[in-house]
């Protein structure tokens, strides 16, 4: 015998809402697929809805003080196929199909791209494009 499926008597995302009264909330982009860390962002109320709304990652960008859609320049989009809050609802997990296989503006995989280890420092991850013919000088 199988148990039945939680029931929800709450519209799809009414009770699954990140507290943005602490403001800006750390987003984490994860590969679905590997578990690989691709990136920590920062979401606000609007940016967590265009994400749910089209579901690709969409992030509050501090430098340019807007929202911003992850590969809207690049191509490199985050396809999110699953979203979990942390037991605070202030830190977002974006579990993401990374299209075109990188997440950093540097062109690599991950941002996480250097690594310490055994008292030296090393790049971990491979470069995917060339961000200078991306986004010009």
């Amino acid at each position: 015998m199988t148990a039945p499926e939680p029931q929800s008597s709450a519209a799809p995302g009414e009770a699954f809402t990140p507290d943005f009264s602490k403001g800006l909330l750390p987003a984490i982009a994860q590969d679905h697929a590997s578990g690989e860390v691709l990136m920590l962002a920062y979401m606000n109320e609007e940016a967590w809805r265009k994400t749910l709304e089209t579901g690709e990652a969409h992030y509050w960008s501090r430098s340019r003080e807007k929202i911003w859609h992850k590969g809207g320049t690049s191509g490199h989009i985050q396809k999110v196929l699953a979203v979990r809050l942390d037991c605070d609802s202030d830190t977002v997990l974006l579990f993401v199909d990374q299209v075109g296989g990188a997440a950093c503006h540097t062109g690599r995989r991950t941002c996480f791209y250097r690594e310490w280890k055994d008292g030296a420092v090393s790049e971990c991850a491979p470069m995917v494009f060339d961000p200078q013919k991306v986004y010009g000088a």
